[in-house]
């Protein structure tokens, strides 16, 4: 184990019983909180995609948003932001997805993705899949390449990676 995912796993506080009872919550504040520590993420995360060159990076509401410009910064790609239904003011492409403990949508602008942009999606976590797996297909529909996956965090156990037909990148697994 590298010593920043040691560092971060030293980080990341878990809540017991939320959002709802039987969920082992892994909460990063406490990694975004370090100034030190957070950089060194972003950093991380960056390294792993320097010569894919990225077009767009696309960042999962809402956590994803936390990762993602600072991504853009790094890379030099523009930031795409794909959200929960009704949020964004232009025509959409969306998708319907399950989460661990229930149903979901996520939609993106139609014109954020260029036919064979490539583009990194990012996101905290790294859980069943559901959420990840909506973003690949949408960035697919709108006639991007999927160059990445970005997590923060993977939970193994749940199996997640074992739906995704793009390539994954996690700091910590658990």
């Amino acid at each position: 184990m590298s010593d920043l995912a040691a560092d971060v796993l030293a980080t990341i506080r878990d809540v017991p019983d939320f959002p709802e009872p039987g969920i082992l919550f892994k909460d990063i504040t406490p990694v975004l909180a370090d100034p030190a520590l957070f950089p060194r993420v972003l950093d991380w995360m960056a390294a792993q995609f320097a010569d894919a060159k990225i077009d767009r990076i696309v960042g999962i509401e809402a956590r994803g948003f936390l990762f993602a410009p600072g991504l853009v910064d790094r890379l030099g790609a523009g930031f795409v932001p794909l959200r929960k239904p009704g949020k964004l003011p232009h025509a959409t492409v969306g998708r319907d997805y399950t989460l661990e403990y229930g149903q979901a949508r996520i939609e993106m602008h139609k014109d954020a993705i260029k036919k064979g942009d490539r583009v990194l999606i990012v996101d905290d976590l790294l859980a069943t899949g559901g959420t990840m797996r909506a973003a690949i297909d949408i960035v697919r529909e709108c006639g991007g390449e999927v160059v990445g996956c970005a997590f923060l965090i993977e939970l193994g156990f749940m199996h997640g990676r074992d739906t995704m037909d793009a390539p994954i990148h996690s700091l910590v697994r658990y």
